[in-house]
């Protein structure tokens, strides 16, 4: 991850996690995050949560740059981005700075999409209005 990534996911991780905290474990996170401790395990599993540490006990530790990083994680499944296209971006960071164009173009495209979902969003939304002004004519109101 680079530094500007890692100070972007921790900048993350402290709006969501207790101050003075260095490792949480995974109730913890879970509780953080809203997601499942079963949904952080297969996170790890199929690589988009690489490296998180563990107690000498095995139990997982995780950080506050963990943090950060499913908080954009869970910024990147609010865009609709595949899961497989997740663990790709995860991979390119854990493969270095010569990854930075194919990320660049992975979120890129991810942006692209967003931008096409919105526009499909508004367009509804206006049918939405037409409608809502019409029952508010018929009904005697005003239309808004």
């Amino acid at each position: 991850m680079s530094v500007t990534e890692t100070e972007t996911m921790s900048a993350a991780a402290r709006s969501i996690a207790p101050v003075g905290k260095e490792r949480y474990t995974i109730s913890e996170v879970a509780a953080l995050t809203g997601l499942s401790a079963h949904t952080l395990r297969w996170y790890e599993r199929i690589g988009l949560m690489p490296h998180v540490d563990r107690s000498h006990t095995g139990q997982r530790r995780f950080t506050e740059r963990d943090l950060g990083w499913l908080r954009f994680v869970g910024k990147l499944r609010l865009t609709g981005m595949a899961v497989a296209d997740m663990v790709r971006y995860a991979e390119l960071i854990q493969e270095g700075p010569h990854t930075h164009d194919e990320r660049r173009a992975l979120l890129e495209s991810t942006r692209d999409g967003v931008i096409a979902r919105i526009a499909e969003l508004q367009d509804a939304l206006a049918v939405l209005d037409l409608k809502i002004d019409h029952y508010s004519t018929v009904c005697g109101g005003t239309p808004s």
